[in-house]
C-alpha cells in the first residue's frame, strides 16, 4: 500500500470505523463487482477500506470523471490513492463506449466498486438501477457480483454536505448475486437492487 493510500485507509477507519459484516458470503480475493447503495463522498473509501488487504490491492472504485478531475488534488487521490476507474457520465463529452474504462479493468483482472443508482442519493435504501452493471455482468459471467449495503453513511456525510461527522459505519456485503440464463435487463437490476435492500 502506497503512502497516500495508507493515508486514505487510516482516515477512513478512524472517521467512520467501516466495519465489514459478511452475510451469506465470505472474505475472498476471488474477483468481484462490488455494487452498493450511494449516499455519501465516503461510501467508496469504507468499501474499499472494509476489504481484506489482498482484495482491497485489486480493487479499484468506478468514478465519475467530473467530480475527480476537478482540482489536482482530487485527481491525485482519485488515481494515486485509490486507484480509480474514471467515467464520463456526461453524453456531451463522451468518446466511445463509456463504460470501457471499467471493461478494460475487468478484462486485467481488477475487481470494482460501483454504485448503480449512477448519482448519490438522499434515502436509505437505493433508487433503481442503471444498466452500467447489467452490461459489465454479461461481459464478464465469471466475475463474482457481491452485493454490499453501507448502513449509517448517510448520516456520516449525506449528499449536500462537505465536513464528515464521525460515526461508527457498517459495510456489511451479501452472498454473490446468482446468475440467470437469458435474464431481461429489468428484472436482473431489480434483483441486484433488492440483494442490497435485503441487507439493510
Amino acid at each position: 500500500m502506497n503512502p497516500v493510500s495508507a493515508l486514505l485507509f487510516g482516515f477512513t477507519k478512524a472517521l467512520v470505523g467501516a466495519h465489514p459484516r459478511w452475510q451469506g458470503a465470505a472474505p475472498s480475493s476471488e474477483q468481484s463487482v462490488y455494487f452498493a447503495n450511494h449516499t455519501s463522498h465516503v461510501d467508496t473509501l469504507a468499501i474499499w477500506a472494509a476489504l481484506n488487504p489482498a482484495s482491497r490491492a485489486k480493487t479499484r472504485p468506478v468514478a465519475a470523471k467530473d467530480y475527480w478531475n476537478k482540482g489536482p488534488l482530487r485527481r491525485y487521490v482519485a488515481l494515486r490513492g485509490l486507484n480509480a476507474v474514471l467515467i464520463e457520465r456526461h453524453k456531451e463529452n463522451r468518446v466511445g463506449d463509456p463504460l470501457e474504462p471499467a471493461i478494460a479493468a475487468l478484462q486485467q483482472g481488477d475487481s470494482l466498486i460501483l454504485f448503480p443508482e449512477g448519482t448519490r442519493g438522499t434515502e436509505r435504501l437505493p433508487a433503481a438501477f442503471r444498466s452500467g452493471l447489467y452490461r459489465l455482468a454479461e461481459l464478464f459471467p465469471a466475475v463474482r457480483l457481491m452485493p454490499v449495503y453501507l448502513e449509517n453513511l448517510n448520516r456520516a456525510m449525506p449528499k449536500g454536505t462537505h465536513v464528515p461527522i464521525p460515526l461508527i459505519c457498517t459495510v456489511r456485503f451479501g452472498a454473490p448475486l446468482a446468475r440467470i440464463d437469458a435474464e431481461p435487463k429489468e428484472a436482473f437490476l431489480e434483483r441486484a437492487r433488492a440483494a442490497v435492500v435485503a441487507l439493510a
